[in-house]
Formats: C-alpha cells, sequence, structure tokens
C-alpha cells in the first residue's frame, strides 16, 4: 500500500448561467495515481492541465463550484473523501501539509514568523508556547534560514523571497508531517535559490522517509528532482512513469510535444510545437482529448484510449503508445 492512491478522480465545476441551465466543466477527469515513503513524484502539464486542482482535491480545499464528484483518495489507507472539516483538519498541518505559490502572499502579513510557527503546532497540539517558539527555532534551522532566531521575530515584509519560501516549508514541516505537496514552489525565485530549495526538499524526503508530491511546469525540475512523473493533459494523466524512462521514450504525443519545446531539445533537434488552444472543459471532446491537437490522430482516436503498458511502470494513455506492427493509423482530425 503506498501513502497516497489516488482513484479515479473526478472533480467538476458545477454553476448556472442565467437562465438556470447547470453548467459542468469538468476538471479532473478519472486522475489516478500513487505516491509512495522517500518518493518525489513531479505533476507537469500546461496551464488549465488540473495540476493545482488536484492538488486542492487531495487537500480538501476545493471551493465552489468546485467539488469531487466521483473517486477516491487514501492518505495511510484512511479515505479523505468525504471526511467532515473536523476530521481533515486533524490531518492537514499535521500529517499531510501543502507548500503553495507567493510565499510572500502566503504568510499573514499581520504576524510574526515566529508566531506564526507557534501557532501552527498549536492549532494541532496541546503544547506550551515556549515548547513551540524552540520548535520553531529548531525547524528555521533545518530549513537553512541563518539567524533563526531574529528570523522568528521578522515581519513577513522583511524577507526575501528565497528566505520567505524556507518560511512557508518551515511551516509545512513543523508537525512532522508524511507527505508534502508543493504547489511550483519556487514560482518568482532566481536560479540559485530555485536550486537550494529543491535540493532542501529532495533532502528532507529522503533523510525523513517523507513523500513528496511538486506540481510544476518546469520539466527540468521534474528531471533533476523528481524519481516518476505524471504528465495531464485535460484533467487527465495520460503519461506515467519513472523519470528517465519517460523523457528517454515518451509513449504520448502530447508528452513528447512538451520534451520537444525545452531550450535543450530546441537547440538539438529543432522547435517542437504543441500548439492550438486547451480543449473545453465544459465539451471535452468525444475519445482522445488531444486528439484535435495531435498530428498522429487517426480514426480510432475518436475512441476513448486505454491507458497502455509500455513496460517498467511506464503507462501512456494513447492508441498507439505501444508498438504494433499490424497498427496502420489513417490520420484524420476532427
Amino acid at each position: 500500500m503506498s501513502l497516497l492512491e489516488v482513484r479515479n478522480l473526478h472533480t467538476h465545476f458545477i454553476s448556472h448561467d442565467l437562465n438556470n441551465n447547470q453548467r459542468v466543466a469538468k476538471g479532473l477527469n478519472g486522475v489516478t495515481f500513487d505516491v509512495d515513503k522517500s518518493e518525489v513524484v513531479g505533476i507537469v502539464g500546461e496551464t488549465g492541465a488540473g495540476k493545482s486542482l488536484t492538488a486542492m482535491s487531495i487537500m480538501g480545499l476545493l471551493q465552489p463550484p468546485a467539488r469531487v464528484v466521483e473517486g477516491s483518495v487514501t492518505f495511510d489507507g484512511n479515505e479523505l473523501i468525504g471526511l467532515s472539516a473536523e476530521d481533515l483538519n486533524r490531518i492537514r498541518g499535521t500529517e499531510l501539509t501543502m507548500i503553495v505559490q507567493s510565499p510572500l502572499t502566503s504568510l499573514d502579513p499581520l504576524s510574526r514568523v515566529g508566531k506564526q510557527l507557534v501557532r501552527a503546532q498549536r492549532e494541532h497540539r496541546d503544547i506550551p508556547k515556549e515548547e513551540a517558539w524552540t520548535a520553531g527555532i529548531q525547524t528555521m534551522t533545518t530549513v537553512g534560514i541563518p539567524d533563526p532566531e531574529r528570523r522568528m521575530r521578522a515581519w513577513p515584509h522583511e524577507l526575501s523571497g528565497g528566505m520567505a519560501q524556507r518560511v512557508l516549508i518551515a511551516l509545512a514541516l513543523i508537525n512532522g508531517p508524511r507527505l508534502i505537496i508543493a504547489d511550483e514552489p519556487t514560482t518568482g525565485l532566481d536560479v540559485t535559490v530555485q536550486a537550494q530549495i529543491l535540493d532542501l526538499l529532495r533532502d528532507l524526503v529522503r533523510d525523513r522517509e517523507m513523500g513528496a508530491m511538486i506540481i510544476t511546469h518546469d520539466l527540468g525540475v521534474v528531471a533533476h528532482y523528481c524519481t516518476r512523473i505524471c504528465v495531464m493533459f485535460a484533467g487527465s494523466i495520460i503519461e506515467t512513469g519513472p523519470v528517465r524512462e519517460v523523457f528517454n521514450n515518451p509513449r504520448h504525443p502530447y508528452t513528447q510535444a512538451l520534451i520537444s519545446s525545452t531550450p535543450k531539445r530546441i537547440a538539438e533537434q529543432g522547435y517542437g510545437q504543441i500548439g492550438g488552444p486547451p480543449p473545453n472543459l465544459y465539451a471535452l471532446p468525444q475519445g482522445c482529448h488531444y486528439r484535435d491537437r495531435c498530428a498522429k490522430a487517426a480514426d480510432i482516436c475518436h475512441q476513448t484510449p486505454p491507458l497502455q503498458n509500455a513496460g517498467g511502470g511506464h503507462q501512456a494513455r494513447c492508441h498507439f503508445a505501444v508498438d504494433d506492427a499490424t497498427a496502420t493509423p489513417t490520420v484524420t482530425h476532427g
């Protein structure tokens, strides 16, 4: 049993127009993946693919009109979907935590850093303020913040972007979680600070035998810091597997286009274009959701493609993911 198991997760945005007709945007469409202890799983895809929505669905942080309509999320064998807010709060911030984007806007601007670290502990545990303060200093030291006693007394606006990001990591770690979800954890940081933050996350996962999900649009981050990758498109995972295998032998045309569009591949092989707008989540096409943008689209792509095994834990949701000598697709579009 994996630490986190997501199975057939469907999250929809359900609203009504001016005539009170129901409108449904299918944000997530059958998302399935695992995260094990001591593992970093990278979730990649273009804007609107469903990466952050997956994290919010797992954490139980959806706001109307979004809601989970089908599927299961189990953490350490316990089902999270359908839990009361009180039960979820006992897990969130303790065993399961999230590092969000934009650290300087995510910290409470009206509270000093130390007060926020103390509050994060005492919301979940009945401990004296002095003990929580000491634990805060120790955690700040763990995440590489110099002069932690002084930083504990600082206001968020007095921190640099990199320092604020380390404080967010300290807040995520303060109660000893077993799984961290990091949503674009290095957005807006310079390259050197990005590497330091990601090195820190990787080392913490290894040393504490935690699990981690890193949500990112940066394939370079996944290549260097993740053990497995999940590629998302239109609310579905269309390819997954060990990072090295997927990068060296991508089986889905969308993954191939993503990788061919990285600066290194452009320099080596010329520009690779993904092309076209994402599909309309209010009216997803029948069959393969990528077919209208796919140069390899064939008649069979009007049928929903299966998740095919390419060996070694590598899977892709494409009719042609596994080489088949008898398959001679007739290219059509629409």
